[in-house]
């Protein structure tokens, strides 16, 4: 059940969670999010290809970080990504994940970063 709260009040929010779009992997995306995180304290964000679109994804997480004092930044890539195209194999994935997660440490070393990896078996798997 959803509750609104009054927003002119103070929330905490405790991540910014950047996914893709497509459609397939929303209930796989939606289930894991309300089995491990808290509602209504991450921001979330979905662009076609997760990680792919550096620039637009870092603005995000400025956002978050300096407008709602965010702690985690969650990203989340998944298997047979059409936004990649050809070149959307696991490692190449997997190597995006880890590439952002090392540009976010290095302009924010105190941000925690998660990865994941999303299969269309319907799981997401963490990402070292």
């Amino acid at each position: 059940m959803f509750v609104p709260h009054t927003l002119n009040q103070p929330v905490e929010c405790e991540a910014i969670v950047i996914t893709c779009l497509d459609f397939r992997f929303q209930p796989i995306f939606e289930h894991w999010l309300r089995e491990n995180l808290d509602p209504g304290k991450y921001d979330r964000v979905a662009y076609a290809g997760s990680v792919k679109n550096w620039d637009l994804i870092f603005n995000q997480i400025e956002f978050a970080r300096q407008v709602h004092k965010i702690e985690t930044v969650i990203l989340i890539n998944h298997e047979d990504c059409r936004a990649y195209g050809d070149a959307g194999t696991p490692q190449r994935l997997v190597a995006d994940l880890r590439q952002a997660r090392k540009a976010v440490f290095n302009q924010y070393p105190e941000l925690e970063v998660q990865l994941y990896y999303a299969r269309l078996a319907g799981y997401l798997e963490r990402v070292g």
